[in-house]
């Protein structure tokens, strides 16, 4: 059963279209996540799909209620966090949860043990009575995430919210993502992180408003053109720009430390790649054939889109 349906969503502001013939859907229970870099539509969408913002043309259903006409309705099955999502300061962990508690209206009776349910979840327990606003940007959003679900919504959206948040906060942000699906709830996440994305059970890649791939993480990378070569040298960084302005036929990112380069022809590419390299007195460490990342295929995707215009 799909409890979100997209169809033909378009979201336009005077000359610019940020949202552009949208159609996608969401069963029930599965975490998806609608994957693009900044400027691709991804907040835009999210406020289409929450009731925020109507849309110029198209529909949007979620949890069976029509997101314009049934906006109220909407609104009273999802639970939605922001790129900013509003803590009070000067208010403890345990306040801001009430007060939002008391925005979607939770009955009084069984809230305290919700609110306590969810500070165990959060791992927050131990710091109801410190003021949000002394809290890291990993716990904060712990936070956030917890006032969003006070109401038991059935559809939670998250716009990026591990968005500049440390690698150990966003591993244990997913972790508590997981835990909500053994309790049903059907989550819908915007990212620029494409190691997150594999995190999805599907994913939507979209760019400036267009959707470009949905599918599975194993479904998208099925969509590779040509292979990925992981190369290690001594100036990375360097190396990249050399490659990308010298090579026409081939996708050149810088992974850390490591450059990959996706091409149809990998072979005759890298040995290309090589002599650059060599020509400009460069130690090449080593190169190896990998399995592509969802970021190698957004690349190729964005970059065959770009050879048909």
């Amino acid at each position: 059963m799909n409890i979100i349906e997209v169809n033909n969503l378009t979201k336009s502001f005077d000359k610019l279209t940020a949202v552009d013939n949208l159609c996608l859907s969401v069963a029930e229970g599965e975490i998806f996540g609608l994957v693009g870099p900044d400027g691709a539509g991804k907040t835009t969408t999210m406020r289409l799909l929450t009731s925020i913002m109507d849309p110029t043309s198209g529909n949007v259903a979620v949890a069976g209620f029509n997101t314009v006409s049934d906006a109220e309705r909407v609104k009273e099955h999802i639970g939605y966090m922001s790129q900013r999502f509003g803590l009070y300061a000067d208010l403890t962990v345990a306040e801001n949860i009430d007060f939002y508690a008391d925005i979607y209206q939770v009955p009084k009776d069984g809230r305290t043990e919700r609110t306590e349910k969810l500070l165990s979840f959060s791992n927050l327990a131990p710091f109801k009575n410190r003021l949000a606003g002394k809290l890291s940007g990993g716990m904060k959003q712990k936070l956030g995430l917890a006032c969003a679900l006070i109401h038991k919504p059935s559809v939670l959206f998250l716009d990026e919210p591990t968005n500049g948040v440390d690698p150990v906060s966003r591993r244990e942000f997913w972790r508590l993502l997981y835990q909500l699906l053994k309790e049903k709830v059907t989550i819908f996440v915007s990212t620029a992180y494409l190691d997150e994305a594999e995190r999805c059970n599907r994913v939507a890649l979209i760019h400036k408003g267009n959707l470009l791939a949905i599918g599975t993480p194993d479904e998208i990378k099925k969509l590779m053109h040509g292979a990925v070569m992981e190369i290690r040298v001594s100036e990375p960084r360097h190396v990249t720009e050399l490659l990308q302005a010298n090579l026409n036929n081939a996708s050149i990112s810088l992974f850390g430390d490591r450059i990959h380069l996706v091409a149809e022809k990998i072979e005759e590419t890298y040995k290309q790649a090589a002599k650059i390299i060599s020509s400009n007195g460069i130690d090449l460490l080593s190169c190896r054939t990998i399995e592509p990342a969802l970021e190698d295929v957004f690349i190729s995707i964005l970059t065959s889109e770009k050879d048909k215009t």
